[in-house]
């Protein structure tokens, strides 16, 4: 029997929460062009890429650890709570967990902003490890993006 788990993490931005929540939600097109050695392209499938309900193709790059391809289904967005969350359905993580679904949310913190990554998962089987390596490429992303804001 797999075992599920939840992991989740806080960072600490310089950027103001309103200018890295739009350029998280313009993931689509900022990440391939900003960030070419971690994601080769993301391809919108259904939807706009941005509204619950859309689905989105991932394909990393050499830096990505794990995965090469993931499709992605946006679940929830609250555009006034700067909140998104969504869901793994086809792809290389799903070779090492059964479900894998994701939360994003950005709040405002003095001058700048803490971003919460939070995941759930279930393992595919038990030799499978907690999804850090996840975590810390995601923590990676979000500081990227925070180092790309603040040189605008």
């Amino acid at each position: 029997m797999a075992s599920g788990g939840k992991l989740e993490v806080d960072v600490e931005i310089k950027s103001a929460a309103k200018k890295f929540w739009d350029n998280i939600r313009d993931s689509t097109t900022l990440f391939p062009k900003a960030f070419p050695d971690q994601y080769k392209s993301i391809e919108i499938l259904e939807g706009d890429g941005k509204a619950a309900g859309s689905t989105r193709l991932f394909t990393y790059g050499e830096g990505s650890p794990l995965v090469k391809v993931s499709k992605e289904r946006i679940d929830t967005v609250d555009e006034a709570k700067k909140e998104v969350s969504y869901s793994v359905i086809e792809g290389d993580l799903l070779k090492y967990y059964k479900s894998f679904k994701a939360t994003i949310v950005v709040t405002p913190k003095g001058d700048g902003s803490l971003v919460k990554w939070m995941c759930e998962f279930v393992k595919a089987s038990e030799d499978v490890e907690v999804p850090h390596v996840i975590k810390d490429f995601v923590v990676k992303n979000f500081l990227e993006v925070d180092e790309l804001i603040l040189k605008e």
